[in-house]
């Protein structure tokens, strides 16, 4: 068990994830004294402290059980080059959650669709397989999930965020780098990051309005798709954290 996981369970939650808990408690007092607030989920990444060990990666995929050679959220690897010299970069990609999901009217079965939190999920029941979704992304976020025959991507860790929990790569990352909350809350963290940093999104140009938000990204990055993700396998983490 991480030790964020540990320190919730056992009363000492980090900041963090306290922040969630009382924007949740908040949005529930609000309801009920009349005041109804619709959250809206977003991330903000911060990547002047990503260091791409990949604990996001690993997380995401242990938590969700997705299938070996298969992502939710990576973490691509980059070498931008400059007239004079070059540098490497890391970019942690994953679904942008975006205000005008390109990937929604595609689907012929209406198996994607987005809840009014914003976050956008596929309903596997009624998925076909077809990829017209996949192909639709401008974000390379989703793929075909090669055990269910289905549409997969990231889906903010919606079943923790009901709980009021962190989505799993938040909770594992060691630099602090994934900061998540509501944006419609003028008090939560990611709405300050945004109100204090420049940021930016992936894409702008597809006119997605993309719910996830940069700090710190090269120019050089920003339509940039293709990359080198991890060729992490989550048989040997699991093992490693049985022995652990």
């Amino acid at each position: 068990m991480d030790s964020g996981r540990r320190k919730f369970l056992t009363g000492g939650a980090p900041i963090a994830s306290l922040s969630l808990l009382n924007s949740t408690a908040t949005a529930a007092t609000n309801k009920q004294s009349g005041k109804a607030k619709k959250e809206r989920w977003g991330m903000v990444i911060d990547l002047r402290k990503c260091i791409g060990c990949e604990a996001c990666t690993a997380a995401c995929s242990i938590e969700n059980q997705v299938p070996d050679g298969q992502f939710r959220t990576i973490v691509s690897s980059y070498e931008v080059k400059r007239e004079e010299s070059s540098s490497s970069a890391v970019l942690p990609r994953l679904c942008n959650h975006c205000e005008n999901p390109p990937c929604i009217p595609v689907c012929p079965v209406q198996a994607t669709y987005q809840r009014t939190d914003g976050i956008v999920v596929v309903d596997n029941t009624r998925c076909v397989g077809c990829a017209y979704c996949v192909q639709a992304c401008p974000y390379d976020a989703r793929f075909i999930n090669s055990e269910t025959n289905t549409a997969d991507k990231c889906t903010f860790c919606v079943h923790r965020v009901e709980a009021g929990l962190l989505p799993a790569c938040v909770e594992t990352c060691v630099g602090g780098a994934r900061v998540f909350g509501d944006l419609n809350d003028a008090n939560s963290a990611v709405t300050k990051l945004i109100m204090k940093h420049k940021t930016h999104g992936l894409n702008p140009e597809q006119g997605t309005r993309p719910q996830v938000y940069y700090i710190g990204l090269d120019g050089a990055l920003q339509s940039k798709i293709e990359g080198t993700p991890s060729l992490w396998n989550r048989a040997q983490a699991v093992e490693q954290e049985a022995r652990s």
